[in-house]
């Protein structure tokens, strides 16, 4: 009984305690301690820098990382570098190399290997089997297979959008951290093929918690100079706002990201095995193990500890794991065998991590840098800038289809009513996001057909999510007496919301076959926003009117005569209707109906201003005035009470042919910009106008031969003008290859300074025929000085500031003072010889294809100017052309305008409290059951101006209060870890007051060097045939004293206040926002 009675009363506390906890868990709303929604993971749990094999004092480390480079999409598909097929385009399947590599890993406890793509891996883990993915879970838990980078694929960092970036990094991590908890997630950035490196990335990799990165290719000068300095590794301060919240420690590899010269053991390469044969005639071992450990000390010589870091692997390597780790088993065996005879090197499996972990605790101090790894030269003649514009076309849709993600996820996440295939839809639209950021995507650097596949794959991503938005918007729209009670959204949906993707070539077939029809305007932004509306139609009598009732003031353009004549363009529409659209509400909708009036009245449409023969011609407003010349080009431009002469053209470079032998012989391709001798072709002398003056906008019409146009536009008090320029089919017909640019000339005293930002964050200066880190030595003096241009390049002197915003990612430079030059578009017809096999000649129907495009051009004063700078109205701009109003188009035949008025919900407010303008509500979407991820940003840098340049308070509650919050926590940015449990590991600069480097191994070089190869695929090691003379490279001389910046920005800590947030310039904020339940 005694023993009954005990049971009873543990059985009691154990209920008690049992409900204590139960209570407990339910306030915290399934949070755990360090993970968000993970998987379990045992208390066991060795991996990240727990797992790592122990060094060894007084010898020299050698961390041998096991890896594969895995593009996603390249040469091939996505599909088939998955699949394995096409091998007659190269041998290269993904799902054999984890199959592969898994089944090592799990045979042997001491290996390792660490693995990047997320797009890859996850399509490989749902093919898997209850008990391989267990199996992979204990690999993930023991460290022995680590994620490394972590986003859906490894970005490029030139021609991405920070955006794009942030939110494919945010999927890949959730899919890892809700698949293996903690352990899934990665600590290391791993850019080893991008083909340069932002500042920005750094930043974002800071602000991910993320502990270094590393990376492979950087300019041979640079590398040349950082490895005889010993500064290859460093402290990069990734903002000029942030302060040490964005510093990063980064690494560049000694050997790009492939093994030593003979060395590779995969099957894919030819290097021969380490033969232990006792006997065997061909045994290697001594001689094996001698040029590796001699090729491990002279990496040494380079770098600051006893550690170094050797990749051991290469594209798509590892198909055949246990060949590879076969032959690197008998290596550590060997190599380490000798120690007992007095050798001082110890090879270990390895990590980045581990490797980091090694450097962290040697306890020494690092070199720093502020700038960042533009433009990137693998040798004198190659200047890897015209990626930088490679492909237009896809690149803007590429941008465009961010913009209807941003609008797929607000309105998926304020849905009355869920769908089941919401999830779905949205999933498929972050993915192939994702996959657009690999470097080999949104570059222009692919094949052509795997082109046409990532387009195919942003096309179905585009119409799986407007599944999701034309459901919420039929919810929104119909009031809630039309709507069904049920818990499913309706099906029988009464609005179209159609999409018209061809909307930049004036084509729309709903507005152009239907007499009536609405327009929906859904603003993606946290601010009110007025925005000219241009809808293609097929006459030019019609009238709209908005949401209450109002008539709007309309005018009409024909649509250019160089759109009209393009071939293959399936549209009726001869006419742009034009109107203000105003007050559009934040993260909201607002309806025009539209009808075409059948009056007969004398009105013949749109006239032509009469040509001047002998005087400027003149578009203004208010606040800018352009003037063109009797020739018909731009000449001069009024803004802020300046009047400068400002001149605008097209021109164009001869693209270098040559075979590709030697460096000089360098043909320009998708990834080199080079110009035949530097020379630039005019493309026109005189130029066809026609001007079109109206009360909404003016507009020039300009024709500067069979295959360059353009439109200038001035709308009615902007600050801004509009430069739409049209360009293709290139011409071929003289068998050269033609790169096309864009050049705005002024009288600004520039003296070589321009600015370009990074990834359409913060604005990086720049110096013409100038690094900051070394002294240059330029052979290519146009290419040489380009730059990736995403959102803006700028240029100023005292008194005057010009600046120009493209609406795609392009190449741009200011080689001369006081001129912008932008690439919109390129034709080549010879391949550079770095991989991609093919001339990037983009055809269409049987003809070059065609590009079109906008650039926002900005004119006035650089210093005090009343009211808002310069600075910040191109800031508020630049998000606005980001994330204009998205438009979905419904056939109103059914229904009259007092009809449509009075029956449906035409205007819509998506969050309470209106954000000022210097907040971007950069995230909204929904994320795990019943919760929000959302992220503020502070889109101003320091000092752009004395108002909109201020932290800002906002309270995270009453700006989204449509919803039913319940709790809120912060995150790091990536939205996957709580920030007040991230913990980065602490890197100490060197001195400042040392401003020479003190680790400089000057000695005598040799009298030529054979570079390393940067032609793709990387497997062994090639270098290349030609021989550079030392004199080339500035190692020896080269010794730069350094510019010490030592301000330092304080981050506001906020109000105490739950939800009460403060944001400094350029601050994002990232939070998990749990909704109740009912």
């Amino acid at each position: 009984m005694a023993h009954t009675k005990e049971k009873t009363t543990m059985l009691c506390k154990t209920i008690y305690w049992f409900a204590v906890l139960y209570i407990f868990a339910y306030f915290l709303h399934d949070v755990e301690m360090r993970n968000i929604n993970a998987a379990y993971e045992s208390p066991a749990s060795q991996c990240g820098y727990l797992s790592c094999h122990p060094t060894k004092q007084n010898m020299l480390n050698v961390h041998l990382i096991p890896h594969t480079h895995d593009d996603v999409g390249w040469l091939k598909t996505v599909d088939q570098y998955y699949y394995g097929s096409k091998t007659n385009i190269q041998k290269a399947g993904v799902q054999y190399i984890i199959d592969s590599v898994v089944d090592a890993l799990v045979k042997d406890p001491e290996k390792r290997f660490i693995y990047v793509e997320s797009a890859f891996f996850f399509k490989w883990w749902k093919e898997q089997t209850s008990t391989v993915q267990e199996s992979v879970k204990t690999l993930v838990n023991e460290g022995r297979l680590e994620f490394i980078g972590g986003a859906w694929s490894m970005n490029d960092e030139a021609t991405t959008h920070y955006q794009s970036i942030i939110d494919q990094f945010s999927w890949g991590l959730r899919r890892l951290n809700d698949t293996f908890g903690e352990c899934g997630r990665p600590r290391i950035g791993w850019q080893i093929d991008p083909f340069g490196h932002s500042r920005e990335m750094a930043s974002i990799f800071a602000q991910m918690g993320f502990d270094g990165l590393f990376f492979g290719r950087l300019d041979y000068q640079d590398k040349d100079e950082r490895l005889m300095t010993k500064n290859a590794e460093m402290i990069w301060r990734g903002s000029a706002n942030l302060a040490k919240a964005s510093d990063l420690f980064s690494g560049a590899l000694y050997n790009n990201y492939q093994a030593p010269d003979g060395f590779c053991f995969d099957i894919l390469c030819n290097d021969d095995p380490i033969i232990d044969g006792k006997h065997s005639p061909d045994n290697n071992v001594k001689e094996r193990v001698d040029t590796f450990l001699d090729y491990a000390k002279t990496q040494s010589k380079y770098y600051r500890t006893n550690n170094v870091i050797i990749t051991m692997g290469g594209d798509f390597t590892y198909q055949a794991a246990q060949v590879y780790y076969k032959n690197l088993d008998k290596l550590i065996r060997y190599a380490n065998a000798r120690q007992v005879n007095g050798s001082n090197i110890n090879l270990i499996y390895s990590t980045p991590s581990c490797y980091l972990k090694s450097l962290h605790e040697s306890g020494i101090t690092w070199p720093t840098k502020t700038d960042d790894f533009f433009p990137y030269a693998s040798d004198p003649h190659a200047y890897w800038t015209g990626y930088f514009t490679s492909r237009p076309t896809l690149k803007r849709f590429e941008r465009d289809s961010n913009h209807f993600l941003q609008v797929c996820k607000q309105l998926s996440a304020m849905a009355p009513k869920k769908s089941v295939e919401f999830e779905p839809h949205l999933t498929f639209m972050r993915e192939t996001l994702g996959i657009m950021q690999h470097h080999d995507a949104i570059t222009g650097t692919e094949k052509q057909k795997v082109a046409f596949d990532y387009a195919k794959r942003m096309s179905v991503g585009i119409r799986a999510c407007a599944g999701n938005t034309r459901s919420v918007l039929n919810q929104l729209s119909v009031k809630s007496e039309t709507s069904s009670n049920t818990s499913e959204p309706r099906s029988d949906y009464i609005f179209d919301f159609k999409i018209c993707p061809l909307l930049n070539i004036t084509s729309c077939p709903l507005s152009e076959l239907n007499e009536r029809f609405a327009l929906t305007l859904y603003n993606p932004l946290a601010h009110f926003t007025d925005e000219y509306v241009r809808v293609p139609v097929t006459h030019y009598d019609y009238k709209v009117i908005d949401n209450n009732g109002v008539t709007m003031d309309i005018q009409v353009l024909p649509v250019p005569s160089a759109v009209m004549k393009m071939k293959n363009r399936s549209s009726n529409a001869q006419y742009e209707l034009i109107f203000l659209a105003s007050n559009l509400p934040p993260l909201g909708y607002r309806t025009y109906y539209i009808e075409k009036q059948n009056y007969f009245k004398e009105f013949f449409g749109p006239s032509v201003s009469p040509k001047k023969t002998s005087s400027l011609t003149v578009i203004e407003n208010e606040h800018i005035k352009l003037g063109f010349d009797t020739n018909g080009f731009l000449s001069e431009v009024t803004a802020d009470g300046i009047t400068q002469f400002v001149s605008q053209e097209f021109l164009y470079y001869e693209g270098a042919k040559g075979n590709n032998a030697e460096f000089l012989n360098r043909s320009s391709g998708a990834y080199i910009f080079r110009p035949n001798q530097n020379k630039i072709h005019f493309v026109a002398n005189q130029v066809d106008i026609e001007v079109y003056r109206g009360e909404i906008v003016q507009e020039v019409h300009q024709k500067f031969n069979d295959w360059i146009s353009q439109v200038v536009r001035v709308y009615r008090s902007r600050s801004y003008a509009e430069f739409e320029w049209l360009i293709g089919p290139i011409p071929i017909d003289d068998d050269v290859g033609k790169e096309v640019i864009t050049r705005f000339n002024s009288g600004i005293e520039s003296t070589g300074i321009f600015y370009t930002d990074s990834n359409g964050r913060e604005m990086i200066k720049r110096r013409r025929n100038r690094r900051d880190t070394w002294n240059l030595k330029l052979n290519e003096e146009v290419s040489g000085n380009y730059y990736p241009v995403t959102t803006k390049i700028t240029l100023e002197d005292g008194t005057a500031r010009m600046a120009i915003l493209p609406d795609r990612a392009q190449g741009g430079s200011s080689l001369q003072d006081g001129a912008l030059e932008l690439m919109v578009h390129r034709r080549l017809l010879h391949d550079d010889a770095f991989g991609v096999g093919e001339a990037l000649n983009e055809t269409e129907h049987g003809e070059g294809l065609i590009a079109r495009g906008k650039h926002l051009f900005f004119f006035g004063q650089s210093g005090n100017r009343s009211g808002i700078s310069l600075k910040a109205t191109e800031r508020i701009v630049q998000l606005e052309n980001l994330l204009p109003t998205w438009k979905f188009f419904s056939n109103m035949t059914s229904y009259n305008a007092e009809e449509w008025r009075t029956s449906f919900k035409n205007i819509f407010q998506g969050i309470s409290m209106v954000l000022p303008k210097s907040v971007h509500l950069l995230t909204l979407e929904p994320w795990h059951l019943n919760q929000l991820l959302v992220r503020f940003e502070h889109i101003m840098e320091k000092g752009e101006d004395v108002n909109y340049s201020r932290s800002v308070q906002i309270n995270v509650k009453n700006v989204l209060s449509t919803f039913e919050i319940d709790d809120m926590r912060e995150t790091t940015l990536d939205g996957n870890a709580w920030l007040n449990e991230t913990e980065r590991l602490q890197f100490v600069p060197d001195s400042e007051e040392e401003v020479y480097n003190s680790y400089a191994t000057f000695s005598k070089s040799a009298k030529a060097i054979h570079l390393l190869s940067a032609a793709k695929p990387f497997l062994g090691v090639k270098f290349s045939d030609e021989a550079l003379s030392s004199g080339q490279l500035g190692a020896e001389s080269n010794r730069i004293k350094r510019t010490v910046h030592t301000e330092r920005f304080n981050l506001h800590t906020g109000d105490n206040q739950k939800y009460m947030i403060e944001l400094s310039p350029m601050e994002i904020r990232t939070f998990v926002v749990y909704l109740s339940v009912y």
